[in-house]
């Protein structure tokens, strides 16, 4: 589990960094006590958790919070503060957990317990299923490179095959909320992770290549901006 972390006290940052680097299954990809450069960070990096302190200079935690929930990111927050009257804001994110400072540091491991527990409950909801006359196919979604409609038809494109069904985008959409997944087009959905290249086609468009195989999407001009705003 990839976790980022932000308290603009030091001594605050350093108890919270010495618990999670103790737990196993545990990797910390930032720790910062700029609420601003944690956000630089979020758009750059894959995390699973965000573990921040609410009151902070330049930007709040929950206004952190508030962004990740707004773009739908597959983030969970645990909030660490000596305020609780952000507590109701706090529900209204689904935050994870909401702990008080000052807390032993069992109740941060507990939490973080609590989340492991739920992740790996999950990991077969990282799969697709796909119905069709004779068979059922079974993707990794971390597999599928992007997904075009033409017609009827859908065709998901992984390195290795080529799967057609007859699901549309939007239900495959609903599907695919992993963070690493765009509607980049409206016949097309992309994993960026893949990206290798946009093409310029038309004023409003470009041509999206990818890494391992040879066939290309499409994606609008808004949304290449939104991945340069909200991922680089």
């Amino acid at each position: 589990m990839k976790v980022g972390i932000v308290d603009d006290r030091q001594i605050d940052l350093d108890k919270m960094h010495a618990i999670i680097s103790s737990m196993s299954e545990v990797e910390i990809i930032f720790s910062t006590t700029s609420a601003q450069d944690a956000y630089e960070q979020i758009k750059r990096e894959t995390i699973d958790v965000l573990i921040a302190d609410i009151e902070m200079p330049d930007l709040l935690g929950y206004e952190l919070a508030d962004l990740i929930h707004s773009h739908a990111l597959d983030i969970s927050v645990i909030f660490v503060t000596a305020n609780s009257g952000y507590a109701v804001h706090a529900f209204e994110l689904n935050v994870h957990d909401y702990i008080m400072k000052p807390y032993p540091k069992e109740r941060l491991i507990h939490s973080m317990e609590r989340l492991l527990e739920k992740s790996k409950s999950a990991e077969m909801k990282g799969r697709l299923y796909l119905k069709q006359k004779n068979d059922i196919h079974i993707l990794q979604k971390k597999d599928i490179v992007f997904i075009e409609r033409s017609g009827r038809s859908t065709t998901i494109y992984t390195k290795n095959e080529a799967i057609k069904t007859y699901l549309t985008l939007n239900e495959l959409e609903g599907e695919l909320r992993e963070r690493d997944f765009i509607r980049s087009h409206r016949s097309f959905i992309i994993n960026i992770h893949y990206v290798t290249n946009f093409s310029l086609y038309a004023k409003n468009s470009y041509v999206v290549s990818f890494d391992g195989i040879d066939e290309k999407a499409m994606i609008t001009k808004d949304q290449v901006k939104f991945i340069q705003e909200n991922y680089f």
